[in-house]
Formats: structure tokens, C-alpha cells, sequence
């Protein structure tokens, strides 16, 4: 064996990234008497903690206060100017994050079981004995793998981009300037939540997106509704939209569109998709396959084709969401130390956080009739809601999707202040598997957002 290098062996588990599947598993196992390892090249916590979920919405609320300061005149209060200090609305939510990422570090360095391995991690090979797994210099054996190594930002193949200092998703929290003009490419949940924040805090913001509609997957009178919404707060959209080149001249980022034109901007934000970290893991030493999309095949129980290698979070396919991703965990729990029975076959729901939120569940109308299912439709607007009017937030509306033979709910698109909060009231249901009845039959406080999601269903009768 080469000098400097150890060989460790013993290890029941060897989990590959802390993020919010590997940290919580990682625990677990080591609890049950396990001895595990949790690898980890960078910072604990994976993407959430560190430039996703966290810092994100931390930066949002501050964004959204000052948006309700500006509309101080609709309640009543003179605030004359409202100022903006972008740098210290980054060193909050950069503080909140560390608050996290701290916590989450002790709870690892507290034991030496499970063992926080700094470093790069990569499969060697299996043999009789386990997996290989080396870490730097160093080398390990475990009898089982686990690999929850997260995404990135997806650059697209665009002429001049590889020599634009771009913003994206993981860097955005370490640029202290506040762009004047910021151009996103994508229109998907980054581009739409980013983008409302930087024009409240006071940036030009500029949207490009390829196809016709941004948030592809939703139905077309939802994506209607909160594009209005953002274009009433001063954010332009170019749908349609194929960028052929950029290239920076000056201070300036010149965008150019097929078919001629062209944008021009301070800084450019690519938001265009995510890829999984799987490109350096050494699966092929172990006869693993990535899909096309660099995501790893598992199968309801996220096993992979290599017996006793495991696939978590992102990198799973599928939904890429924070809390997706720790229910991963749950599923691996199941599978490692209880009976088995908890699964992927499960219902995932999601919200973009934009204002107001988007709360998502289940099939949307089009996929619904796509899957030629007897459906029935229920709308509330929000501007009918007692509360959101006393609040001075009727911007959006509840669309509700019912299987017209079963009376069960199909899925539900709440766009609605809160929403992100509202739509458990329909994932709930649809985990019970409850009628739409139930809901209607209920007996909801006054005043109240959630007598919306009532009305929504009462709109079925």
C-alpha cells in the first residue's frame, strides 16, 4: 500500500454527502449500533442549509418587508422612504444558515460515531470484503454505501458563458452588490423566487425562458396569474426566448436572442435546471450506470443496482426537494433497520416561494385529463377570502382537482398568500385518502385563510 495512506475497515454504512437525507440516517444507524461514516467534501447540510431553503427564504422575508413598507399607504401608515441595505440582508440570512450548519457540525463532532470524514469521497471497487471507498489519502471498507451527494447548477451549453462571471444558485449569497439590471436564463422556481427578491430590493430584473409558459409542469391559468403578478411589480419576461450567445462589454452583459435582438444587463443569473453531483463518484469501478441525466436508477426502495449501495436525495431522480430528500431518510431507516414497508410511493408536495406562494400537490388539471381521468374543478379567488382582504393580500386564488368517481382529491394548486402553509390541508387529504367531503363537512375558524381552502371545495357543489 502506497505510503501515506490508511486502510480503515469495519464500517457498516459509509454514507457520501451530508445532506438532509445522509445527516439524519447517519444518526439513526449509528443510534441502532451501526458504525457508520458520513463524508462530506464541503459544508453539512447539503444545498438547503447552505445557499438553497435557508438563506433563500431568509432573504425573501427580508425582501417581502420591505415590498409591505413600500405599500404602507394601504394600511393606513406614512412611511416616507424605505431604504435597503443589501449587504446586511445577506449577512442575515448568512447568519441564520451558519446557525444551522453550526448545529448540524456539533451534533457530528459530538461522537465519534457516526465519524465526519472531510473530503471528496469516490468508490474504489467491491470485493468480498465491501466496498472501497477512499477519501483523499485515505482509504476505507464498508459493507454498505450510501450516496447523497446533491445537485448543482446546470450551466447550459451557451456560446460565451464560460467566460461570464454568472450568478447562480450556489454563489448568490457571496455577491454583496446589488445588480442594477439582473437577467436571469430559466423561468423555473429559482429564476421566479430570486428574481422577486432582487426587484424589491431594488434591482431592474429581466426573465428569460425558452419555452412559452414559465413553471412548465403547472397549469397554464396558474402560471397566467402569478406571471401578472410579478409583471405588476416591475419584472419583465421574454417567453420564447433561445439564447444563442452572451458576452460581457464593459459593465454590461449583452444577451443575444434567435431570431435577432437582444438583452442587455449588469449581471446575468443562470437558473436554467440543476445536475446531479455523480460525474466523480467511481460508480462504473462498482458496474453503476448513471441515467442520461447523470441521476442514479434506484428502485422504490432506493436501492441501486449494486446490492447494498444506496441512492438518496436528488441524485435519486425524481422530486428534487429539501423535504423529499430527508423522507429519503425515512425510507432508507425503514429499509435498513425496520420492516421495510415505507417506500417512494408516496405523495410529494412542493411551493415556490414567490408572493403570493405557490403551494403545490398532486396532478394538475392538464396531467389529470392527460391521464383521461372524470374529473371535477374547484376555484375560490383569494379576493373573496374575509382574511386575505382584512390583510391586504388577495392576490391569487385556490384551483382544486377531484376525482369524479372516487371523490378523492386528484392534486391542488394553492396561489395564495401563504400558500405554501394552506396546501397541507389537501395533502393531508389525499394522504388519508379522504373525500373532498371531508373538507367541506369541516368546521373552519373565522377569519381565516383556510376557510379558503374550504370555499374551494365548496365550489365543486
Amino acid at each position: 500500500m502506497p505510503s501515506g495512506r490508511v486502510e480503515e475497515s469495519g464500517y457498516d454504512v459509509f454514507v457520501i454527502g451530508a445532506g438532509q437525507a445522509g445527516i439524519p440516517l447517519a444518526h439513526a444507524l449509528a443510534k441502532a449500533g451501526k458504525r457508520v461514516a458520513l463524508a462530506e467534501r464541503k459544508d453539512v447540510g447539503g444545498s438547503c442549509v447552505n445557499f438553497g431553503c435557508t438563506p433563500t427564504k431568509a432573504a425573501i422575508a427580508s425582501a417581502r418587508v420591505a415590498h409591505k413598507a413600500r405599500s404602507g399607504a394601504l394600511y393606513g401608515l406614512r412611511i416616507p422612504a424605505v431604504e435597503v441595505d443589501f449587504p446586511a440582508v445577506l449577512d442575515r440570512a448568512r447568519s441564520i444558515l451558519m446557525r444551522s450548519r453550526t448545529g448540524l457540525r456539533r451534533d457530528l463532532e459530538r461522537t465519534g460515531n457516526p465519524r465526519l470524514i472531510e473530503g471528496h469521497a469516490r468508490l474504489e471497487g467491491r470485493d468480498r470484503q465491501g466496498f472501497r471507498v477512499r477519501v483523499g489519502n485515505r482509504r476505507f471498507r464498508s459493507r454498505a454505501v450510501v450516496l447523497d451527494t446533491g445537485t448543482r447548477t446546470l450551466v447550459p451549453d451557451v456560446p460565451g458563458l464560460g467566460q461570464i462571471d454568472f450568478l447562480h444558485a450556489g454563489n448568490w449569497l457571496d455577491r454583496p452588490e446589488l445588480p442594477e439590471h439582473v437577467v436571469f436564463l430559466g423561468a423555473g422556481y429559482i429564476a421566479l423566487e430570486m428574481g422577486q427578491f432582487y426587484r424589491r430590493m431594488g434591482s431592474r430584473v429581466t426573465i428569460l425562458e425558452r419555452s412559452t409558459s414559465l413553471l412548465k409542469r403547472e397549469d397554464e391559468d396558474v402560471t397566467s396569474a402569478l406571471q401578472a403578478v410579478l409583471e405588476s411589480e416591475g419584472i419583465a419576461f421574454r417567453l420564447g426566448a433561445r439564447v444563442t450567445r452572451v458576452a460581457r462589454r464593459g459593465k454590461r452583459v449583452t444577451i443575444e436572442v434567435a431570431g435577432g435582438g437582444h438583452v442587455r444587463g449588469t449581471h446575468l443569473f443562470v437558473a436554467t435546471g440543476r445536475q446531479p453531483n455523480t460525474d466523480d463518484l467511481g460508480l462504473s469501478s462498482v458496474g453503476l450506470r448513471r441515467r442520461r441525466d447523470g441521476t442514479i436508477p434506484v428502485d422504490r426502495r432506493l436501492r441501486t443496482s449494486v446490492r447494498g449501495l444506496w441512492a438518496a436525495g436528488d441524485i435519486r431522480g425524481g422530486a428534487m426537494f429539501t423535504h423529499a430528500a430527508w423522507d429519503d431518510f425515512r425510507i432508507l431507516e425503514s429499509q435498513m433497520l425496520g420492516d421495510g414497508s415505507r417506500t417512494t410511493a408516496r405523495i410529494v408536495p412542493y411551493a415556490v416561494y414567490t408572493d403570493p406562494e405557490l403551494g403545490r400537490v398532486g396532478m394538475t388539471e392538464r396531467e389529470a385529463v392527460a391521464a383521461r381521468r372524470r374529473i371535477r374543478v374547484g376555484t375560490f379567488p383569494m379576493r373573496s377570502n374575509g382574511k386575505a382582504i382584512e390583510l391586504g393580500e388577495t392576490g391569487g386564488f385556490i384551483k382544486v382537482v377531484v376525482d369524479a368517481r372516487t371523490d378523492r382529491i386528484l392534486g391542488a394548486a394553492v396561489l395564495s398568500v401563504e400558500g405554501a402553509e394552506l396546501v397541507h390541508l389537501y395533502v393531508d387529504l389525499m394522504n388519508a385518502k379522504a373525500p373532498w367531503t371531508a373538507l367541506r363537512d369541516a368546521l373552519h375558524v373565522h377569519p381565516t385563510l383556510a376557510e379558503a381552502a374550504q370555499s374551494a371545495v365548496l365550489a365543486l357543489e
